[in-house]
């Protein structure tokens, strides 16, 4: 058992019956009022957001997930299948992958995140390289501060900001937390 203070970002605690993930977690003292924590969460059964305030000591159960090296073997429609290396497969939905969509990749490795030995969430690292499909010619004389512009990368088609420099067939590397350009990468 943890105080609410305790409490930091990626933490898992039970509210209720439904496990939490907390993916922000404030503290706050006002001069006559108790001491509080604003906690932003996310069901991690059914994947809604709320946002709750509770006091500084009150107690919260933390739990400790299970977690497997995985890599993303095919898309079973509407499943994504992942395999672990003694070739087990796990089932996650299209609604618990989130953002990692726009960079899933066969072969990719990941993370499956187990509750109650069900695959609940995958997490991916904080960044990959990808090969640019396609972007637009960089405008001449454009030199002025830091120009940017759209570039589709394979093999989902996603579209991310690039510097003026970048080509088709560049490999760039990509901040998956932000969808913002790191650096370009020699191959």
């Amino acid at each position: 058992m943890k105080i609410a203070q305790e409490l930091r970002t990626g933490n898992v605690v039970m509210i209720g019956k439904d496990p939490m993930v907390i993916q922000k977690a404030e503290f706050s003292k006002s001069g006559r009022n108790a001491s509080v924590m604003k906690l932003k969460l996310k069901n991690l059964l059914s994947g809604t957001a709320t946002e709750s305030v509770y006091r500084a000591d009150e107690k919260f159960e933390v739990l400790v997930l299970d977690k497997k090296e995985v890599t993303y073997s095919y898309f079973a429609d509407p499943m994504y299948v992942f395999m672990d290396s003694e070739y087990h497969q796990y089932e996650i939905e299209a609604e618990s992958m989130g953002d990692m969509l726009k960079y899933l990749d066969a072969g990719m490795p990941c993370q499956v995140t187990f509750y109650e030995g069900r695959a609940i969430s995958v997490e991916m690292d904080n960044s990959v390289v990808r090969e640019v499909e396609y972007t637009e010619p960089a405008v001449k004389g454009d030199t002025s501060g830091k120009v940017m512009k759209p570039a589709r990368i394979k093999p989902t088609g996603h579209e991310i900001a690039v510097p003026a420099f970048v080509e088709i067939g560049d490999l760039i590397e990509i901040d998956t937390r932000t969808d913002e350009y790191r650096s370009r990468v020699k191959a």
